[in-house]
């Protein structure tokens, strides 16, 4: 019988790959465009797409993951990926390259969804939280490794997509090896109780970190520079305080999460938003001064950089494994619409008020999510299970 933790480490290595995809391609065509001649708003406009992608395949994921199995819904979207990066070099068409960053969303968001789910579902609940963070750790890794691809462009247009090329055949190499599995059976109750209310009803403080995690992660990728040029910091400083916040969550993912396997995600999440919230209501008063602003965004990123899987890890404490899967959709979209949300929102607040509102905007919605973690009450995981429908293992 093959290994779990085997399975676990093959998914890792493909959610590492999946991170410098995303790490390497939005920098890359940002550049390429920038190149063309193409205005920053059309730019902005054109990256889009990729989040666009990933909201409007992330309601309809749980039928193919359901017939197909985990490993047949990881593949296809590698397909996508694949596919998508071998086309981009091969026109400069702003319309091709929409679409094929869409393509691009529909793919990451499928490998990501599988992924995730099946991480889910072989770890322990005791070690739920730490194995969860080693997933969020490994694409942040991959995350922050992907714009050094950028170097590669000095050898050809076509190097840094062929570099990507040799990472996608080691996730299908490794993905080979693996035996497919499938997510439990949800059979409702007689009062048929639809699946998405259940989830919303008993999970829905569980599904706000993946929403606060995309706004964040956008605001300060696509909204950040624009804050730094009407600051007066240069692309030098700029290019180095952004990372800060990826290094601060890489360094505490994993503690925070087997922190919360011990004392509870809440209370971890709660003091998480708590923290987070200071470091970016202070980040204006830094003034000019890049190293004091380095440390508030990378105490910002140790303290929220987890709370996507934090969330995930949360909410298969409270709900059926059976119902893990609609999590990971419901998820998946509240990451999408904040990513798309996220650069309009911040674009009229600073030009209608000033640039570091975006900072206190961030910080206040991490206060609310604070403050409904006091006011929630979660129930009993066994009576969730009872009420709303019965787990079918299916053998796999």
């Amino acid at each position: 019988m093959q290994s779990s933790r085997y399975t676990f480490w093959v998914l890792i290595v493909v959610v590492a790959v999946a991170g410098a995809n995303q790490g390497l391609t939005i920098p890359l065509l940002a550049v390429l465009l920038e190149q063309q001649g193409v205005s920053s708003v059309v730019n902005g406009l054109n990256a889009t797409a990729l989040y666009l992608g990933i909201v409007l395949v992330s309601p309809w994921l749980e039928i193919p993951l359901r017939r197909l199995g985990y490993k047949n819904t990881i593949f296809w979207g590698l397909v996508l990926l694949t596919g998508s990066t071998l086309l981009v070099p091969v026109f400069s068409s702003l319309t091709i390259w929409f679409i094929l960053r869409l393509l691009m969303g529909v793919g990451d968001s499928s490998l990501h969804y599988a992924s995730q789910m099946w991480v889910t579902k072989i770890t322990s609940e005791k070690n739920r939280g730490r194995d969860l963070s080693i997933y969020g750790l490994a694409f942040g890794i991959g995350f922050g490794i992907g714009p050094l691809g950028l170097n590669l462009l000095t050898f050809g247009l076509w190097v840094p997509f062929a570099a990507l090329i040799v990472l996608y055949v080691i996730a299908y190499l490794l993905l080979a090896r693996i035996k497919n599995d499938y997510p439990e059976e949800f059979r409702p109750t007689e009062k048929k109780q639809n699946k998405y209310v259940t989830v919303l009803r008993i999970g829905w403080l569980a599904l706000i970190p993946a929403f606060l995690y995309g706004f964040m992660e956008t605001s300060l990728n696509g909204s950040f520079p624009v804050y730094a040029l009407r600051t007066g910091l240069s692309l030098e400083w700029m290019s180095l305080i952004l990372p800060s916040f990826i290094v601060g969550s890489i360094i505490l993912q994993m503690p925070l999460g087997a922190l919360s396997d011990r004392v509870g995600r809440k209370k971890v999440m709660f003091v998480c938003a708590l923290v987070g919230a200071a470091a970016f209501f202070l980040f204006p008063l830094a003034g000019e001064n890049v190293w004091v602003m380095m440390l508030l965004l990378a105490v910002a990123g140790a303290a929220v950089g987890s709370f996507y899987s934090l969330g995930l890890a949360y909410a298969a404490d409270l709900l059926p494994g059976s119902l893990i899967p609609t999590v990971g959709i419901v998820a998946g979209i509240n990451f999408g619409v904040a990513s798309i949300l996220a650069p309009g929102i911040n674009g009229y607040l600073m030009q209608a008020w000033e640039p570091w509102t975006m900072f206190w905007l961030m910080g206040a919605q991490l206060l609310a999510f604070a403050a409904a973690c006091l006011v929630h009450r979660s129930r009993p995981k066994r009576a969730a299970t009872e009420q709303h429908g019965q787990k079918i293992f299916t053998g796999a």
